[in-house]
């Protein structure tokens, strides 16, 4: 019954969706009705309130973080605390790409999915950071370096000698990022993806039916 509240509570967590929650509070538009469509940071953006796009970023970060830390603080520290938590990290990021407030269309995941590794160990998480940073410098591309980082997260996990729950977790959340980022890989692969600092569309452009940028 603990586990089921908790991964119920996650899960209800990552549905807050601060990408919706900040363009009602700076006066932006729905940022599913223009762009990606997609309702994540990158996404507020393109509208031009790079206010908004950092709290957007932060608020889904955070949400990552809050759900896996307070389970780490009540979970025992065997094998079905592991366990707890985990599945508390898994709930979270499932709660921020499908919401249930938003009729299950969420965003990509990549701030959620930080907070979540943040959390269950500040190394693996700043060991993602970075390999995203430096991907992202070297080849200006968001959602290649989003998938390098997340690809990497299994592997620095086993490295730190994390439980295997989590490197598991940690794995499942690559999967599903990846999923997410299918058109984003056809982009990359097409030499379409838009690079970093490039202008895309912006709040005023609709986008067109079957549009699926990266966001």
């Amino acid at each position: 019954m603990t586990i089921l509240i908790f991964v119920v509570a996650a899960y209800l967590l990552g549905s807050i969706s601060f990408a919706v929650l900040m363009s009602k509070a700076f006066g932006l538009p729905d940022p599913r009705s223009y762009g990606s469509g997609n309702p994540g940071a990158t996404n507020v953006l393109r509208s031009g309130k790079k206010a908004a796009a950092v709290l957007t970023l932060l608020g889904d970060a955070a949400k990552g973080w809050l759900a896996v830390f307070v389970a780490i603080q009540f979970a025992t520290r065997d094998e079905q605390g592991a366990l707890l938590v985990a599945l508390v990290a898994l709930a979270v990021f499932l709660g921020h790409i499908f919401p249930i407030f938003l009729r299950f269309k969420g965003g990509k995941g990549v701030a959620t999915a930080l907070g979540v590794l943040l959390a269950l160990n500040a190394w693996l998480g700043l060991c993602v950071l970075v390999t995203w940073l430096l991907v992202a410098v070297l080849f200006r591309f968001s959602s290649l370096a989003a998938l390098t980082a997340a690809a990497g997260a299994p592997v620095y996990a086993l490295v730190l000698g994390l439980p295997r729950e989590w490197v598991l977790a940690s794995g499942i959340i690559l999967v599903l990022l990846i999923w997410r980022h299918k058109k984003n890989i056809q982009n990359l692969l097409a030499g379409k993806e838009p690079q970093i600092g490039k202008r895309g569309a912006t709040a005023s452009d609709k986008t067109a039916p079957g549009d699926n940028r990266s966001a």
